[in-house]
């Protein structure tokens, strides 16, 4: 091949007529909430306790390693039914810091596949942030940059930070894509008591897309994330307007590949016998319009396989997650993760 940048193959696409079939490059676009990957350190500067060896998980080395290897395991796994290279541009959630991240990609199942990785620390109380991993023979990064999250408010009124979004741009093969790494806040309280925190957040996003698209109307841009809200949450439905069908995004909106899991009762973490799919890859509507060219939107996926669903217990039918309350049974997360398949027309 002369180009070894991305996987060609061969696809007959129903959404296309044509006498014979196309070829075309192929990249898969990820993200994981890697649920609470510590090092086993106490940080004075954070609430990170329950996540050393003399915390309440007993969080120790051994613990560390099997943790690490099993992230590993899935995002080797995660889309290579279509590339062999698997996620080229992968979110995550719940990172303590960078070095955890470096210990990742350097685990025997994906040093390989060289992920490089952008991450910044952000204010939240626990330690906990969003990074990006990519590998650089998929996307080139040409900007990175945290957006604040300062919306909530202490006793006294001030204003107190939360995870911060990561906003990073760069090429895609030489296709301009901008990525919005997102971990609302969560529901604890209530959902409709924490609900204005998470339509302030996804307000951030949808502003910064509204400049990015300002710029530049053929901006290609991805918001995803750990959202603590459904694709029919106000957050979602309203604040991003993102359309449950592809074909009623108006100009400069977004598509949201993912209604359609959850109107089918598919989702990606379960609470009380029921599913959210909390989870979501929400597409601009540059990547759904073919005039525009480029890499445009093919598959949706949630990655639910059998090894990461618990068969016993408690939680049998659930993500096979790393505790049961504070019992460690080595699974890798109380979230599955999710990724789109984005795919460009060879000349």
């Amino acid at each position: 091949m002369k180009n070894p940048l991305l996987v060609c193959i061969l696809l007959t696409l129903p959404l296309l007529v044509s006498a014979q079939p196309k070829q075309y490059k192929i990249a898969a676009v990820g993200f994981y909430n890697l649920e609470n990957l510590f090092d086993t350190i106490n940080n004075p500067l954070t609430n990170d306790e329950d996540f050393t060896p003399a915390g309440v998980y007993r969080y120790n080395t051994a613990v560390y390693i099997e943790k690490q290897a099993n992230m590993a395991k899935v995002i080797v796994d995660m889309g290579t039914e279509l590339t062999p290279d698997g996620i080229a541009i992968l979110g995550v959630a719940e990172v303590e810091n960078r070095k955890v991240l470096e210990d990742l990609v350097q685990q025997e199942a994906i040093k390989h596949r060289n992920y490089q990785i952008v991450h910044f620390d952000s204010p939240d109380p626990r330690g906990i942030d969003v990074a990006l991993l990519y590998q650089p023979k998929y996307y080139t990064v040409l900007s990175a940059r945290p957006l604040p999250m300062n919306i909530y408010k202490t006793e006294s009124g001030e204003s107190r930070g939360t995870r911060d979004i990561l906003l990073v741009s760069g090429l895609l093969d030489g296709d301009p894509v901008h990525v919005l790494v997102n971990h609302w806040p969560s529901r604890r309280g209530g959902e409709a008591a924490t609900r204005p925190l998470r339509n302030a957040a996804a307000l951030i996003c949808k502003n910064v897309a509204d400049s990015i698209t300002a710029a530049d109307p053929r901006a290609k841009i991805i918001i995803m994330g750990d959202l603590n809200d459904d694709p029919v949450s106000p957050s979602v439905r309203q604040v991003l307007n993102a359309k449950a069908d592809k074909n009623a995004v108006p100009e400069r909106g977004f598509f949201n590949p993912f209604y359609e899991f959850y109107k089918k009762g598919i989702g990606t973490l379960a609470y009380q016998d029921s599913w959210n799919l909390f989870d979501q890859i929400i597409l601009s509507q540059s990547l759904v319009n073919s005039a525009i060219g480029g890499y445009q939107f093919y598959q949706a996926r949630v990655f639910n396989a059998p090894y990461l669903i618990q068969s016993t217990g408690h939680f049998k039918g659930y993500p096979h997650r790393t505790y049961s309350g504070n019992t460690y049974i080595g699974g890798y997360s109380d979230h599955f993760p999710t990724f789109v398949y984005l795919i460009k027309a060879l000349d």
